[in-house]
């Protein structure tokens, strides 16, 4: 039995040392930190433009939208990593297909670029 737990001895060293340095952090930063808020610190910053007195005023959602834009834009960009990584690793014919098929989503995604430049939404006033 003991054999059988020793092998656990790692992992138990591992979160241990983890747990001591998470609170070493936590300490360390409550003590260390400045603590001098003044009114430019503690205000509350939430889309890029200074907050009103009412909920209910409308606001310009351009900021927003440019957010919304760059999401979408990036997380198409991220389909090109995993097909970068297997496209060699593809049969022939299969890696000739895979090849055109992420030229046709290029193009798609660089005509919907073109698209929105040209409508104004990525203009920043």
């Amino acid at each position: 039995m003991t054999a059988f737990l020793l092998q656990y001895l790692p992992i138990v060293i591992f979160l241990a040392i983890a747990a001591v340095l998470g609170l070493a952090f936590i300490v360390g930063a409550a003590l260390m930190a400045p603590s001098r808020p003044d009114p430019e610190k503690i205000s509350a910053y939430e889309c890029g433009f200074n907050a009103f007195e009412d909920a209910r005023m409308k606001f310009d959602v351009r900021f927003y939208l440019v957010s919304i834009l760059f999401i979408i834009f990036d997380l198409e960009v991220a389909f090109l990593f995993p097909w970068a990584v297997t496209l060699m690793k593809l049969p022939h014919g299969v890696q000739v297909f895979a090849f055109w098929s992420m030229m046709g989503f290029l193009s798609i995604l660089t005509v919907g670029f073109i698209y929105e430049w040209k409508k104004g939404a990525l203009e920043w006033e």
